[in-house]
């Protein structure tokens, strides 16, 4: 069985004195590749170190919607280079709008718009992060869709959403990430919009260190061997295999990220 992590933090310092040991449960575990997300093109030193360690890690760059007061031309312009400079780069992110922890609605979607001109230029897809911003998040790529067509593209990462909203990003192309999330007893709405994602746009993540999943829920650090559970639970919610679960992920990542 065949995983793949399509999200990742493992740059962090929780995992800098064992990670030759992470490594070595994420691969006993059948996960053969990870997709390492970035929340500051300054952290893009450090994770290029990493995908240099380890061959099964492709990774992205970008800047996380909290991060927004922190964008400039010269931000947008190093996005831009530092993808352009490694193969190992596939994809723009993580990128956003968060409603929750911050209230610049306009300063993020500048910011995140700028950010899908950089991926849609390098026709790249995009990792995107969306809490408590749902309808703003449709109205722009709604806009980005109907100017750009199937260029603007990606993955709503570590879903929250209800249902109806899954729906929405579904009808605009995107794949669908779930986390530890999803593994939750009270997360009614996600379980409920896991069962109603297509099977070709489905795909797993730890986005760990965060969002340990159940039965690893008392940890404090979440690691991407666990992904495994959140591949368990799918299945139990969508009456499948894990394996088919895995297969039919693994594939849909490897498309969306240009995986061989």
């Amino acid at each position: 069985m065949r995983l793949i992590d399509t999200h990742v933090h493992i740059n962090f310092d929780l995992f800098q004195s064992d990670l030759a040991a992470v490594r070595s449960r994420w691969q006993q575990a059948g996960v053969v590749h990870l997709v390492h997300s970035c929340v500051h093109p300054g952290e893009f030193v450090s994770i290029q170190a990493i995908a240099a360690q380890f061959p099964e890690l492709s990774f992205a760059v970008g800047l996380h919607p909290l991060d927004a007061d922190k964008w400039d031309q010269q931000t947008a312009e190093t996005i831009k280079t530092l993808a352009r400079s490694d193969a190992k780069v596939v994809a723009i992110g993580e990128m956003g709008l968060d409603s929750y922890k911050a209230n610049n609605h306009d300063q993020q979607i500048m910011v995140f718009e700028s950010q899908l001109a950089i991926a849609t230029e390098l026709n790249l897809p995009v990792i995107i992060h969306c809490r408590d911003a749902a309808e703003q998040m449709r109205e722009v790529l709604q806009k980005w869709r109907k100017a750009e067509g199937e260029r603007v593209r990606g993955v709503m990462h570590c879903w929250g959403g209800t249902p109806e909203e899954t729906k929405w990003f579904l009808d605009l192309g995107f794949y669908i990430s779930f986390s530890g999330t999803v593994t939750f007893k009270n997360a009614k709405a996600i379980q409920a919009a896991a069962t109603i994602v297509d099977s070709d746009r489905l795909l797993i993540e730890t986005d760990c260190p965060f969002l340990s999943p159940v039965p690893k829920r008392g940890e404090k650090r979440n690691e991407p061997a666990y992904v495994l559970h959140v591949a368990e639970q799918l299945a139990k919610l969508r009456g499948e295999t894990v394996e088919a679960i895995a297969e039919q992920t693994t594939k849909n990542a490897c498309k969306l990220f240009g995986l061989a």
